[in-house]
């Protein structure tokens, strides 16, 4: 059992004493900056401090994770409800011009994944994200003074530029926060905002669009209005931010080592600002890479197909523009509970993969429904159901973040695999528009029937990436008993309650040298190289979630 922090060396040491015995490890340039904190030594905590210290992380870190992923899909939502509110005649918009609109965003986010990986690495997280929010709620605004094709393309570019680095940044700040068990419930709750931005769009488009005015139409006022919206938080958000547990405002200094210790069990690390080619390697060279792109791709397709055409399609069954936007409102708080049960049923279970397997089901029966039925309006509620099943696809995205996150460990490859993972969503968002064709109105037949095909595939590939992630858990094994250690280990990062990863392992270890080698010379504990930036493939401590 680790010393209370009160007694461990670097509480009685100073600054530079503590950066002198990790130079001399060979550790400190390498790892995480969590290592000039916490040094060698473990902390001890109990379960109140592992509660309190995580309530904590949630009034400051969760609060500003959920509301500026809110005024990203808020601001991404409004295209569609623009639409409906006269976008497509002011601006003169024709055949595919308006799919087009919708799929410029995601094809600039895809541009962009490569600098947005090296930059949310190299970029305090403090000044990256009001940097992000700020560019791209100019851009929303921008788009209240578009009159044609061209000004639209422009400003839908340089709106999805900046919201680029936002889903792999969220990702990587909640990985580096909270506890594996935690991590699912808090991608929830602020990817769970899909479903609020939806009933907010919904709602703010409605009393917007009844705004009268001889200077703008309805649909700049909203874009306008949530462009303001959006430029005001940035300021805000550099102001609450933290870069980093060591650096946290809100945390005391005695809290600050138990912060990082509950963190050790996750083999994951807590950040780290040096990039690293060789994690790179490893990720291109992984199968399982591979397959996280796919998922993100395939289930994305279908994302893009309701927050771009969902008040189409609903306008479609016989709606005026108003009752079309009302009912959107459901389908959004639909989305959200969706998001919250699938996530809570992912941690309660441990099983993210048979989860994300069942939401994908009623998503092919909605499909199938949308594509079956006729479109009369004795059919319309019958429609309208089916076209709510689809807001069971919401759930997968927040699962796949938060299985990609707890099986990727090192700063730069889980920088690099969720830029992966969002350009691979940016695709998605691009081949889903384009699948639908004004010219198949109201129906749109031919798309529906394209993404049911890829919902099929979806739960194809989450069978094999499961199975995937088994045989890796078993290789660890092996490697674990080569290096003299139990083939099997308790995952304490899964757990409900905290437990000290203060374990003795059956082997002389040593301290990482250089990008990870170990140096023989110490009696070594579960989780001494928790935080020395290793990937999952280099720490044998590792073991893979399904």
């Amino acid at each position: 059992m680790g010393s209370p922090a009160h007694d461990t060396p670097f509480a009685m040491a100073s600054e530079k004493g503590v950066v002198d015995i990790l130079e001399r490890s060979g550790v400190e340039k390498h790892g995480d900056t969590a290592l000039a904190l916490i040094g060698n030594e473990r902390v001890s905590l109990t379960e109140e401090d592992n509660k309190r210290i995580r309530r904590k992380t949630d009034r400051v870190i969760l609060v500003i994770l959920i509301w500026v992923y809110f005024l990203q899909i808020l601001d991404k939502t409004v295209l569609g409800y623009g639409a409906t509110f006269g976008l497509l005649k002011a601006t003169h918009l024709t055949g595919n011009q308006y799919s087009l609109v919708g799929s410029i965003a995601p094809i600039a986010q895809l541009a962009w994944q490569p600098f947005s990986a090296y930059l949310i690495v190299k970029v305090p997280h403090r000044i990256l994200m009001p940097c992000l929010c700020l560019g791209w709620g100019i851009a929303q605004s921008a788009m209240a003074a578009c009159h044609s094709f061209g000004d639209l393309l422009a400003a839908r570019f340089f709106l999805g530029l900046f919201e680029g680095g936002c889903l792999p940044l969220f990702s990587i700040i909640t990985s580096q926060w909270y506890r594996r068990s935690e991590q699912p419930l808090r991608v929830a709750a602020w990817y769970g905002t899909n479903g609020i931005a939806t009933m907010v769009a919904s709602a703010l488009s409605y009393g917007l669009g009844h705004i009268p005015s001889s200077v703008l139409e309805s649909w700049q006022i909203i874009f306008l209005f949530v462009g303001l919206v959006t430029i005001v938080s940035a300021p805000v958000i550099y102001w609450k931010l933290d870069n980093d547990i060591p650096s946290a405002r809100f945390l005391s200094p005695e809290d600050k080592p138990k912060a990082v210790e509950r963190l050790r069990a996750n083999q994951t690390g807590t950040g780290s600002h040096e990039f690293k080619m060789r994690h790179i390697l490893e990720l291109v060279l992984e199968p399982k890479t591979y397959l996280w792109i796919g998922l993100s791709m395939l289930l994305n397709v279908g994302a893009s197909v309701t927050n771009t055409f969902g008040p189409l399609i609903i306008g479609g069954l016989g709606f005026d523009k108003y009752t079309a936007s009302l009912l959107n409102i459901p389908f959004g708080a639909l989305q959200f509970l969706i998001i919250l049960w699938s996530s809570w049923m992912a941690q309660r279970f441990r099983l993210k993969s048979a989860v994300l397997f069942c939401i994908v089901l009623p998503v092919i029966a909605g499909l199938a429904m949308l594509y079956t039925i006729t479109h009369t309006k004795a059919h319309e509620g019958a429609l309208l159901a089916g076209y709510y099943l689809l807001a069971f696809l919401f759930g997968g995205n927040p699962l796949i973040v938060a299985w990609i996150v707890g099986n990727t460990a090192g700063t730069t490859k889980k920088s690099v695999m969720m830029s992966a993972y969002n350009a691979a969503s940016s695709a998605g968002n691009i081949v889903g528009p384009l699948l639908f064709n004004s010219a198949d109105a109201p129906t749109y037949h031919p798309g529906l029937r394209g993404v049911l095909g890829i919902f099929v595939a979806l739960a194809a590939c989450t069978v094999l990436q499961a199975a995937n992630l088994v045989f890796l858990n078993r290789l660890q094994e092996r490697k674990r008993v080569k290096n003299g250690k139990a083939a099997k280990l308790i995952d304490h990062s899964m757990e409900d309650t905290y437990h000290d990863a203060d374990e003795q392992v059956d082997e002389d270890v040593g301290v990482a040298e250089g990008d990870g080698a170990a140096v023989p010379g110490r009696r070594g504990r579960l989780g001494d190289h928790a935080f020395e930036d290793l990937t999952d493939r280099q720490n044998d401590e590792f073991v893979y979630i399904y």
